[in-house]
């Protein structure tokens, strides 16, 4: 198992883009711990400043997804159904995230990057299903940039707390805002099954007349 944080504090900024760059071309390494950890880390200790952290992040992960998409586009599905499941892309999600691509593509390479279970599928995908490649870069441009705000700020803000903290004014508010962050951080996991379920429902309950069809 590797071990990002050791990375992140030996190597920095080189650490936190080659993980997350490695995710989103469909590796299935923990590109957004290694988002979070690096902006704690530069909110503790102030080693890693926060704007490079994020610019870093965005970069890596439009560029690990462009890299994504060329790979799904130029090798297609057959190679990647074949050997996926050595890299945790089973034919299921596979099969999945195809039906759920051919009908919201935009949605997917966008989102993709807030769901864990998309995040390494969405770029192979949309390569295999040769989606426009100007709205792909578009969209995953977009994706990339939001994400590395969101979930970079929300680190920065829990390390920074950590930070300050000096006496017990203090050292209450850390630990409210360390509620607050854990409370969010909750919420937005609860969403994010949500949405996983609630892709997989809408995909199933389209199939079901084709299943019907078949049955027949």
């Amino acid at each position: 198992m590797i071990d990002v944080h050791d990375l992140i504090i030996r190597h920095g900024y080189s650490a936190i883009f080659l993980v997350v760059m490695l995710e989103g071309a469909g590796s299935p390494l923990p590109g957004e711990s290694a988002l979070v950890l690096g902006a704690i880390y530069a909110g503790a200790t102030g080693h890693l400043n926060i704007a490079l952290v994020i610019g870093v992040a965005a970069v890596a992960a439009a560029l690990g997804g462009t890299c994504g998409y060329l790979l799904g586009r130029s090798v297609g599905a057959s190679v990647v159904a074949r050997y996926g499941r050595y890299v945790g892309l089973t034919t299921n999600r596979l099969a999945l995230g195809r039906y759920l691509f051919a009908h919201h593509g935009a949605k997917i390479v966008f989102f993709g990057r807030f769901i864990a279970a998309l995040r390494v599928l969405a770029a192979l995908l949309a390569g295999m299903n040769k989606y426009d490649w100007r709205s792909f870069l578009m969209f995953n441009a977009a994706g990339a940039i939001v994400w590395a705000l969101i979930m970079g700020l929300g680190g920065y803000v829990f390390g920074d707390a950590m930070r300050r903290v000096s006496g017990p004014i203090e050292a209450i508010a850390l630990i409210v805002t360390v509620g607050a962050l854990f409370g969010f951080w909750l919420w937005f996991t609860h969403q994010e099954k949500k949405m996983e379920d609630r892709l997989t429902s809408v995909a199933l309950s389209e199939k079901q007349p084709e299943f019907d069809r078949l049955d027949a």
